[in-house]
């Protein structure tokens, strides 16, 4: 038998090894193997089962060991793997190691648990002879008997002082047995004792729900390719809906992969799945995957799906490459949010790759969101894709009234620039007197954005990286968020000696500190990657939250989508302005998306939200779409703009990123390289550049940039990789290539 594998070994070829007799059962497509390259051993994914013909089969080395007695990657996983290779122009042994958790591919074992009881009693006279032979043997028996079901072998021997020689003793003796049991470590197993939001019992839909549920119904019925937008706006049970269509891909045999955009999200996803999953389903599983999960949960969440005992996962955009059996249905919750897109190799973008491992596995793919992306919705137009749409919230509840602080007119009240307007802190102290609750959002950690001098003018800028630094003053330092670096925050003007240098903008933990000075019996907690950088913290403060126990809550964007929250009824968009003004054509977008995201917070429950904006440009086109939820507005004038300069979704974008230590030498490349690409690929892109990046250096390296748009990736995307390799690169320039970035910094 003769298989191809891809190694994982720095460089994309298929090579040919001979199976050995004692493996030939267990190894097929998609198997984890070691084979031998040069001395050493590597691992590899099985790619092919056979050989080219007239291959040389005398000469091939034999596959050294088969890691796992079943496939560590479905076969719509390898086809997914092979695609995103040449779409995303990476490595295919990259793909395949963010694949399979380092934990599989390492071969660890599983956690096992020794347990003791009382094999053969002992008569009296037995027990009173070994009383005088081993009184250590003795105090274990007479323990051991008086339980009623088997004890933890480690907690026996740390509550008697006794070794494990004792154990051994009587357990050649046949008085004690040892016993032992594997213990799976299952994230989240605690979610329904932690005051986690449930929905074990179906909701009444309402007629809009009905008929998005019998689409669906009908389109899983088929057992065919898919790609249904689920555009809902907040509150208006899209939850629901991915629950009905799940509960009729298990009862169709099929399994589930359920993507959230951040991790905070998935504790009230998880509550919901399971308590839905034990009402329609008992005994189905389902599986917590993302980055914050011990090795150990994540290997044996992989081993569950990877061998059919579990068939649901949930979790961030990694969750997407999770070995689920069968699959029958991707939901993509708030399919818009920048979070699914990877910003190291490979770069992915998790909705897109959903889409695709749902055409290879002849699955559905269910986008949902309030406010889609422009992407989605043009597909969703053009009939790529079918649309179903929520206009109503559940239970006919009101969409909250929005409110526009201007802060021009605030700061010539005050005479200074405010954290918080008048109107903000009066509908604060308002819903603390009514113990009702308030979100503060505002996209920026730290106390503020910069440390300037009011005198000379000096901004405190990162060493590493051409950006201001942030000042934290719950420690006094300057931290650059880019590359970590910090320093202790100056008491006087490093330039000109003056002691006017003063913090500048707002980040959350001024925001925090302004909440407490205005409403000082309250209890405030701040929720950004500071703060929640313990494992668990995320689920600890959203309980408390939950549970009524804190009154404020500031963060970031962590806490501006799909939470829900009956008792908010206040939502504060402390500085809407923050993601409008930025060299990004993407900018009014995200803007409008997240005010809309933001404010649906508010006004979830039976009391009437309400969402006060504060900016300093109240006439712009995404903050007056965003007061009437108008998102058929908002994006037929997006799309004029996106048409007339021929931007995404219009046509596809590639960005080429070129970082080195010399500026002059990487303009150098740069212009070089434009210009072979520019007579190599000629009309078939339309190029950019090159030019210095918007944040021209980080960690000590500068960075120039080309932009690509084209309208066939699939065609360039090659064409591009080859120039690349036959290009004579300096060893200290590093280039990457993203294709369909979401940042254009």
């Amino acid at each position: 038998m003769i298989v191809g594998v891809h190694p994982l070994a720095g460089f994309d070829k298929l090579l040919h090894y001979r199976v050995p007799d004692t493996m030939r059962d267990g190894v097929r497509v998609g198997s984890l193997v070691r084979v031998p390259i040069m001395h050493t051993l590597h691992l590899g994914i099985v790619g092919e089962i056979g050989a080219p013909k007239d291959f040389p089969v005398d000469r091939l080395k034999t596959v050294t060991q088969l890691v796992h007695p079943f496939p560590a990657l479905t076969a719509d996983l390898l086809g997914l793997a092979r695609w995103m290779a040449g779409y995303y122009a990476c490595g295919l042994d990259s793909i395949i190691e963010t694949m399979i958790p380092a934990a599989v591919r390492r071969g660890a074992g599983l956690k096992q648990e020794k347990s003791l009881a009382v094999a053969q009693p002992l008569t009296a006279e037995e027990l009173t002879a070994l009383e005088k032979r081993a009184p250590q043997q003795a105090r274990l028996y007479r323990l051991l008997a008086q339980q009623f079901r088997p004890q933890k072998k480690s907690l026996v021997l740390s509550r008697l002082g006794i070794t494990a020689a004792v154990v051994a003793a009587l357990v050649k003796r046949g008085a004690v047995r040892e016993e032992t049991a594997r213990i799976e470590r299952i994230a989240y197993a605690d979610d329904h004792s932690t005051g986690e939001l449930v929905a074990a019992q179906p909701h009444v839909l309402n007629s809009e729900q009905a008929t998005a549920v019998s689409a669906l119904a009908a389109t899983i019925a088929q057992g065919k390719f898919n790609v249904t937008l689920l555009h809902g706006v907040t509150g208006s049970g899209k939850t629901e809906v991915y629950l009905r269509a799940i509960d009729a891909v298990l009862r169709a045999g099929g399994g589930v992969v359920f993507l959230v955009p951040e991790v905070a999200l998935t504790p009230q996803t998880v509550a919901r799945l399971r308590s839905r999953l034990e009402a329609i389903a008992p005994g189905h599983r389902c599986v917590v995957w993302h980055s914050h999960l011990s090795e150990g949960e994540r290997l044996d969440g992989w081993l569950a799906l990877a061998t059919g005992e579990a068939r649901v996962v949930v979790g961030a955009r990694s969750a997407i490459f999770a070995p689920v059996q069968n699959l029958g249905l991707i939901v993509v919750d708030e399919e818009h949010e920048p979070a699914y897109k990877q910003d190291e190799t490979p770069r992915y973008h998790g909705r897109d790759v959903a889409v695709m491992r749902a055409k290879l596995a002849g699955a559905v793919a269910l986008l949902g969101s309030a406010t889609p992306s422009l992407e989605s919705y043009a597909n969703a137009q053009a009939g790529k894709y079918s649309l179903l749409e929520l206009k109503q919230r559940v239970d006919a509840r009101q969409l909250p009234h929005i409110d526009i602080v201007d802060l021009r007119i605030e700061a010539a009240k005050q005479r200074a620039l405010p954290s918080l307007s008048g109107k903000l802190v009066r509908a604060m102290q308002d819903r603390f007197e009514k113990r009702e609750q308030t979100i503060l959002f505002i996209n920026r950690r730290g106390y503020s954005s910069s440390m300037q001098c009011t005198k000379c003018g000096h901004v405190e800028e990162c060493r590493h990286c051409s950006i201001a630094m942030t000042y934290h003053r719950t420690d006094e330092t300057l931290r650059c968020h880019l590359c970590g670096d910090q320093r202790a925050a100056p008491v006087r003007c490093p330039q000109c000696a003056a002691p006017e240098i003063r913090w500048k903008g707002l980040g959350t933990q001024r925001v925090e500190e302004a909440v407490k000075r205005v409403l000082p019996r309250a209890h405030v907690e701040r929720m950004d990657t500071d703060t929640m950088s313990k494992k668990n913290r995320f689920r600890e403060v959203l309980a408390q939250f939950r549970a009524g126990k804190i009154d404020v809550l500031v963060g970031t964007q962590m806490i501006g989508k799909g939470l829900d929250f009956p008792n908010v009824t206040l939502v504060g968009l402390v500085d809407a302005d923050i993601s409008m003004h930025v060299p990004d054509f993407r900018a009014n977008e995200r803007t409008f998306q997240l005010l809309v995201q933001v404010a649906g917070r508010a006004g979830r429950g039976d009391r009437a939200g309400e969402v006060i904006v504060q900016t300093f440009t109240p006439q712009a086109e995404a903050i007056q779409f965003s007061r009437h939820a108008d998102y058929a507005g908002f994006a037929a004038a997006e799309m004029k703009i996106r048409r007339d300069f021929h931007y995404p979704p219009t046509r596809h974008l590639i960005h080429h990123l070129f970082r080195g230590p010399n500026p002059e030498k990487l303009k150098f490349f740069a212009e070089q390289w434009a210009k072979l690409v520019e007579k190599t690929l000629g009309a078939r892109v339309d190029l950019r550049g090159p030019s210095p990046s918007p944040i021209e250096k980080i960690k000590d390296e500068y960075r120039w940039q080309l932009w690509y748009f084209t309208n066939a990736v699939t065609k360039v995307v090659p064409e591009l990789a080859k120039l690349r390799a036959d290009f004579a690169w300096p060893d200290d320039i590093t280039q990457v290539i993203d294709v369909d970035p979401m940042s254009l910094s």
